[in-house]
């Protein structure tokens, strides 16, 4: 997929985004979905392993270089023991602000300062980079429809689309599609976590927590 270097979390936050109405599409989603892609970006690197279920970090002094990644292996490391289900959503908004810094930082977003009723601060953030974005979505809607063999798609892109379809974002699934693509959605994540089987079963147990933990798709298909 375009824009290699980004992580997991940054790629899925791209997804979220409506481009034509610049826009994100899903805000309720993306708190659960942005984690779940951190934490199986930490597994995919060895950093977080499976403890009898428990996230666990390998060795407290490890770093990734990446903020958002490092912030939540520091999170994980000076917490009391979860399951990888937890952290899914617990203080999972400290993940998702850490990726929106980033993406300032990378110029896919600018921030915007304002205030709520004129009084209240409130920070607005703005897509920029849309034919970056565009081109990271298409590759996305590619990989889900096919026609590559879910087994030639790289494994980090396979758990992108998994977990982005998994969390229905109407920018690359919409509502209607959902049923047609189960079988690919079920290829991508056996692929995204086809580096060893305790991966697999982590990035199919974190599909399955993000499937649990966003909203109810609504019937109207906006996006």
């Amino acid at each position: 997929m375009p824009n290699g270097p980004l992580s997991l979390p940054a790629r899925l936050h791209l997804l979220a985004w409506n481009t034509t109405r610049r826009e994100v599409t899903d805000p309720a989603r993306l708190p659960p979905l942005v984690r779940a892609g951190a934490l199986a970006d930490l597994a995919r690197r060895g950093l977080l392993i499976d403890d009898d279920g428990i996230a666990t970090p390998l060795d407290l002094d490890s770093r990734t270089g990446d903020a958002v990644l490092d912030g939540l292996l520091e999170l994980v490391s000076e917490s009391c023991p979860h399951r990888w289900r937890t952290w899914v959503t617990l203080h999972a908004r400290y993940t998702l602000d850490a990726v929106r810094e980033q993406l300032v930082a990378e110029g896919f977003l600018h921030a915007e300062k304002r205030r709520v009723l004129g009084v209240f601060p409130s920070v607005e953030y703005v897509l920029d980079g849309v034919a970056r974005v565009d081109a990271l979505q298409d590759e996305a809607r590619l990989i889900l429809d096919g026609p590559v063999p879910a087994g030639d798609v790289p494994e980090a892109d396979a758990a992108v689309v998994a977990l982005a379809a998994s969390a229905g974002l109407r920018t690359l699934l919409p509502d209607r599609d959902r049923a047609r693509h189960e079988r690919r959605i079920e290829e991508l994540t056996e692929r995204g976590g086809a580096a060893t089987p305790v991966l697999g079963g982590i990035v199919r147990g974190l599909r399955a927590a993000v499937t649990a933990a966003v909203p109810t798709p609504s019937p109207t298909t906006g996006g």
